[in-house]
């Protein structure tokens, strides 16, 4: 089992900026991938940022060139560097891990909120 902590997140007003991070705990060593997801209300959940255990990352279009995702793969955790942000980055943004094996364990959710 994997344990996600999520921090960060808030209020912002637009074109500002925040940081997420999130922290893995537990069997750590199965994670290839870790990533973020978010969903606004009365949407689908949808994928942000991903970066798996080989470097390689894929980002929304939405957050293209806004966003930057990064991860310390020995301290198992995984940063979202949110800027320009908008008012439909509105949201509860979610930490997920991969293992290797295709298990997927979330966080508990974090709040943002893009003032325009």
């Amino acid at each position: 089992q994997v344990q996600l902590v999520e921090s960060g997140g808030g209020l912002v007003q637009a074109g500002g900026s925040l940081r997420l991070s999130c922290a893995a705990s537990g069997s750590t060593f199965s994670i290839n991938a870790m990533g973020w997801y978010r969903q606004a209300p009365g949407k689908q959940r949808e994928l942000v940022a991903i970066k798996n255990s080989g470097g390689s990352t894929n980002y929304a279009d939405s957050v293209k060139g806004r966003f930057t995702i990064s991860r310390d793969y020995a301290k198992n955790t995984v940063d979202l560097q949110m800027n320009r942000l908008k008012p439909e980055d509105t949201a509860v943004y979610y930490c997920d891990a991969v293992s290797w094996s295709r298990n997927v364990y979330w966080g508990q959710g974090t709040q943002v909120t893009v003032s325009s």
